[in-house]
């Protein structure tokens, strides 16, 4: 009998701990894009897309549209990424919009979005 409160009295506290964990509301929260610069003209096709790490963010979604995402003829980039950055190969000649959104298990904030242009 004694062995059954002992389970018991383990079960509720486990239970009671789950309500202790609380996760961060992120959704009013902005990612700072860093690199490139909204509305600036490469001459790379290689480069890094790099933004502000946020504390309380667990990965990132990161996409690449061609030429934006209102007048999309391509989805280049769509991934889901832990780091603060991501390198590409895109084309040249091209106009691109990217954009970031912070996750974590319960909220993520709305997407941050720049624009590029690489010369050919």
């Amino acid at each position: 009998m004694k062995k059954y409160y002992c389970y018991i009295v383990f079960i509720l506290t486990l239970i009671s701990c789950s309500d202790i964990i609380e996760v961060p509301d992120i959704s009013d929260d902005i990612v700072t894009l860093m690199a490139p610069a909204n509305n600036s003209t490469l001459n790379m096709t290689t480069l890094t897309l790099s933004w502000n790490a946020m504390e309380d963010a667990k990965q990132y979604k990161v996409q690449v549209a061609k030429p934006d995402f209102e007048n999309i003829l391509q989805l280049v980039v769509d991934s889901t990424l832990t780091d603060n950055s991501i390198s590409v190969q895109l084309e040249a000649g091209n106009t691109y919009q990217w954009r970031v959104r912070a996750e974590n298990s319960g909220y993520t904030t709305s997407y941050s979005t720049y624009s590029f242009t690489l010369e050919e």
